[in-house]
């Protein structure tokens, strides 16, 4: 008799599991941009169920109110990956409405009103300023028609009417007002820098009149990389920055910086979007702050006088941001046993409370697979670190002596980092008896400058040599099939996937999702933000022409002989539809096993939860077929062009 608790014996990617990819786009709700006021706690939170619908929720005492009600999706398109879309200051919120791009205002539980009229006007990071009945906000104008936005710093009354306070660089971040009102301190940048290799932090005395006068920079400059500034509540100016090779803590106090915590540690993080946040002010003398150590996060308290930091136990190891009172840290943090969550955190006490979860759901445990944080050799002696997820699931077993395929991940940015925390779009595939392996390959975030620098010129060789050496140290180890290696990716990750299969001979497949394939057309279709990106990941514009050829997928497509899924959003602006397009009609040419798969209304990143189930279920029969394996009936046909029936 067989024993019912006994897992059966099966290859691996037939396993049956419950985490279809319905469950993964019904249970994973994200949650960004946290803001305490008081006693209230807000939160942004996407909702699949509704076209990717972003909606403002507060938790006040015990109970939950959505201030943002359909069809109102707060986010902006600064940058064009925004954030910073609303601020909320003594019950008072304003927001940026995705549709329009018009501000508007929510006083309390009343409904919203129209703050700003202009659609081609774009804001971000925005500060309440009462004293002067405005907002200060980074301006995105796009009404001149010209090739890209002008950006400025500006203040927004709340009548609507709009005053310049800072221009002539080519971005602004972070304006920050301090406590009495009488100082603005701001971040800008100009082209060819990215945020991450340099910045310049300013402050100014604001007049009377509310205007800016006698504006200095008081740190940061081409090789200096400064995040988040912050005024403490006795009003002196902290800020974030990478002057000693790690994003450390600094303070601006009569004319002299201060380092606060030297370490080998990240507290700061590339700013891809706005209004992040990884410390706080509990006090004028206490910090509360996370940091990063080789991929894993900590919470710690830091007095703002001396090095002692203390830590607060959690059992978290990512913490995306944090905001601070008096009282508790709030806070959005996951680990390998914890889908994303928001948590209140009692500073003295370390007791924790849950308000929201980014799964309310979990799968048994029996269905899950833990992560372990691993370091592995490179190519030309680096060292490079990734998360390995082994195959898990409680009713199967993989037949006797058969190693899993291997699902090798290269993160998007390429600024970019991979964590533990837990995903059901990872479990997914473990739970079908797949290894995963997510990477932070050379470049990634967390693992101080200098590992970050080096990707400067080797976008394409650098991340690429690091997937593909932890897909052989992996085989090599006995933990994949080296015959079944598979890799995806999405955005930068794509780019390190096409040009893992056309320039090694490694990964026998991949998936693309809305990846770059053509470097010269990335610089020509790309927006402001990212318009220059590749003079550092590349090379400067005079050697581009033969290094962009020589890197670029689409001009080697005679090397790409393995079978390749695209999957694309036709609204996307940051990697235009062209790109996955050109590839597709080449391998098609050429004989190729190919597929691609559209999806209308979707951008960069796929937000609609039909979206989320198309694209998974379509990846798992895209790889069983060119595995040879049966695919389960109620799998979707998928059309691959050349690959037998």
């Amino acid at each position: 008799m067989t024993d019912p608790h006994r897992p059966q014996a099966a290859p691996c990617g037939t396993w049956t599991s419950p985490i279809s990819a319905a469950v993964v786009a019904a249970g994973a709700m994200p949650l960004s941009q946290l803001a305490l006021d008081g006693d209230d706690v807000l939160w942004l939170a996407g909702r699949a169920s509704e076209a990717g619908r972003t909606t403002l929720l507060r938790r006040r005492a015990a109970s939950q109110a959505e201030l943002t009600p359909a069809p109102f999706n707060v986010r902006n398109r600064v940058h064009e990956y925004g954030g910073g879309a609303y601020a909320v200051d003594g019950g008072t919120v304003w927001f940026s409405h995705h549709a329009d791009n018009r501000l508007y205002r929510v006083d309390n539980d009343g409904a919203p009103v129209l703050m700003t009229r202009e659609d081609a006007v774009r804001y971000a990071d925005f500060v309440p300023d009462r004293a002067r009945s405005r907002l200060v906000a980074v301006r995105e104008d796009h009404l001149a028609g010209e090739a890209y936005p002008v950006n400025t710093i500006c203040a927004v009354g709340f009548d609507g009417s709009e005053t310049i306070l800072v221009d002539g660089n080519d971005f602004y971040a972070a304006p920050r007002l301090s406590p009495d009102g009488r100082h603005l301190a701001w971040l800008c940048w100009d082209h060819p820098r990215m945020p991450w290799q340099g910045t310049e932090l300013w402050v100014a005395n604001v007049a009377p009149d509310g205007s800016l006068v006698d504006g200095r920079m008081v740190a940061g400059g081409m090789d200096e990389s400064i995040c988040q500034p912050e005024w403490s509540p006795d009003g002196l100016l902290h800020f974030v920055s990478d002057r000693s090779g790690w994003w450390n803590l600094y303070r601006f106090e009569h004319g002299v910086v201060h380092a606060l915590c030297p370490r080998e540690a990240e507290f700061g993080g590339p700013h891809w979007v706005f209004g992040g946040a990884m410390y706080g002010f509990r006090s004028a003398d206490e910090i509360v702050c996370t940091y990063i150590e080789e991929g894993v996060s900590r919470l710690a308290r830091l007095s703002t006088r001396g090095c002692a930091l203390t830590p607060i136990d959690t059992p978290y190891q990512e913490i995306r941001e944090l905001r601070v009172n008096s009282g508790k840290v709030a806070l959005l943090a996951g680990s390998p046993t914890i889908a994303l969550e928001l948590a209140l955190v009692d500073v003295d006490s370390g007791a924790r409370e849950v308000l929201a979860r980014s799964i309310e759901h979990l799968p048994d445990a029996g269905y899950l697979s833990v992560p372990r944080s691993i370091r592995y050799p490179s190519a030309n002696g680096r060292t490079a670190y990734a998360f390995h997820y082994a195959p898990a699931n409680k009713d199967y077993t993989p037949t006797d002596g058969e190693l899993p395929p291997l699902i090798v991940i290269g993160h998007g940015g390429p600024t970019g980092m991979a964590t533990s925390t837990l995903k059901l779009a990872t479990q997914f595939w473990t739970s079908r008896g797949f290894a995963v392996l997510d990477v932070n390959y050379g470049g990634s975030t967390g693992f101080g400058r200098h590992y970050r620098d080096l990707l400067r010129g080797q976008w394409g060789v650098i991340d690429v040599e690091d997937c593909v050496a932890g897909a052989r140290h992996l085989a090599e180890q006995g933990l994949a099939d080296p015959e079944r290696l598979l890799i995806r990716g999405s955005s930068a990750g794509g780019l390190t996937t096409l040009s893992a299969l056309t320039f090694h001979n490694v990964f026998k497949a991949g998936a693309s999702y809305y990846g770059v394939s053509d470097l010269a057309g990335l610089d020509a279709d790309s927006h402001k933000f990212e318009s220059h990106y590749n003079e550092y990941l590349i090379a400067p514009k005079a050697q581009a022409a033969a290094v962009y050829r020589q890197r670029s997928p689409i001009h080697h497509t005679a090397s790409l002989t393995r079978p390749m899924i695209f999957f694309q959003g036709l609204d996307d602006k940051v990697v235009p539809p062209q790109q996955s397009e050109s590839m597709v009609e080449a391998l098609r040419a050429r004989g190729v096993p190919v597929a691609y798969i559209t999806l209308e209304g979707e951008g960069h990143g796929f937000r609609k939860a039909d979206s989320v189930v198309r694209t998974l279920e379509a990846e798992l029969v895209f790889y069983l077929r060119v595995f040879g394996i049966a695919v389960p009936g109620e799998l979707p046909r998928v059309e691959i062009e050349n690959l037998p029936a």
